[in-house]
């Protein structure tokens, strides 16, 4: 699971890349199964319990041993604050694909799915067709604990496995996309993992897939994501909950340094602001769990991009 990233790597859920989509799995149930939740996602333990035990179950600790508490406090809230922003991540993210939805839009395509359940819990409008993107061994794993699971879509659900490193937008449209109709995207929990040319080539990629009235939002690193400092301390956390994780369960965590590109990039705001109108691009929320933040937009018609 702490092996070095490559160009065409793949995995299982339960690792690489894989094993991070269960972490956010484990913090969505704890969140659901809390006395006051912001989110209720039913089919998060659902790929909990699938997958087993593993070192995912250690973003659900509630409470830590208390010598461990009591000597590592900052790991413990560093728990309690995931939780907190995953549970406030997905709830920007619903809220942005309902107000979508209820304004017409009826292509929905969530690139680098995971173990996302929007298509089995969100009240989707008649003739809403999800598309979801991801490796085809997550995808498999995903379907596979769902319909165990006896669950049914609440859309038009299609899967698409496809590594977004490759081509994708092919795929895509031969999974029934209509590059003529309005759609709505998302880029949550992905931007990290991919190198910053891979990163301009999707939005390149998402651009000449649009037509004027289609949005997207994207979980985009904040200003402090390759900086030195901010690098050393995050390292330093890391280290310490890696330290916990072998304490408590007796397993090695990930090093997300393994698993992140840590490149300069650029800005997903102005990366937006300049291909395409300044107007059409607002920040609307502020996530400080890890310094990244959603950002929402909607495409202008081809012929502005052109101008």
């Amino acid at each position: 699971m702490g092996r070095a990233r490559t160009d065409n790597d793949s995995w299982e859920i339960t690792e690489s890349v894989g094993a991070t989509a269960l972490g956010v799995a484990v913090s969505r149930a704890r969140e659901t199964e809390s006395e006051n939740p912001l989110i209720i996602d039913p089919f998060a333990r659902v790929f909990v319990a699938a997958a087993g035990d593993g070192i995912w179950n250690m973003f659900g600790v509630s409470e830590l041993p208390p010598e461990i508490a009591e000597a590592e406090p900052d790991v413990a809230r560093w728990l309690d604050v995931r939780v907190d922003y995953m549970a406030s991540r997905t709830a920007f993210f619903d809220g942005f694909f309902l107000d979508a939805a209820n304004a017409g839009v009826r292509q929905v395509v969530i690139l680098a799915a995971g173990l996302d359940s929007r298509a089995f819990r969100l009240p989707w409008p008649d003739g809403t067709t999800v598309y979801e993107l991801d490796q085809p061994k997550v995808l498999e794993f995903k379907s596979s604990a769902l319909r165990e699971h006896g669950a049914q879509p609440t859309c038009h659900r299609v899967e698409v496995a496809v590594d977004l490193r490759h081509d994708w937008p092919m795929a895509l449209r031969q999974a029934g996309f209509d590059t003529s109709a309005a759609s709505v995207w998302s880029a949550e929990g992905l931007l990290p993992f991919l190198p910053a040319k891979a990163q301009d080539l999707l939005f390149e990629r998402v651009q000449a897939l649009t037509v004027a009235g289609s949005r997207i939002a994207v979980e985009a690193p904040g200003p402090e994501f390759n900086d030195p400092d901010a690098r050393e301390r995050q390292r330093s956390l890391m280290r310490r909950y890696r330290e916990v994780a072998a304490k408590v369960g007796g397993r090695e965590a990930p090093d997300f340094e393994d698993l992140w590109y840590l490149e300069d990039r650029a800005d997903v705001a102005d990366w937006f602001s300049t291909e395409t109108d300044p107007a059409i691009v607002q920040a609307v929320a502020k996530a400080e769990a890890d310094a990244r933040k959603p950002v929402e937009g909607t495409f202008p018609p081809p012929s502005a991009l052109n101008q």
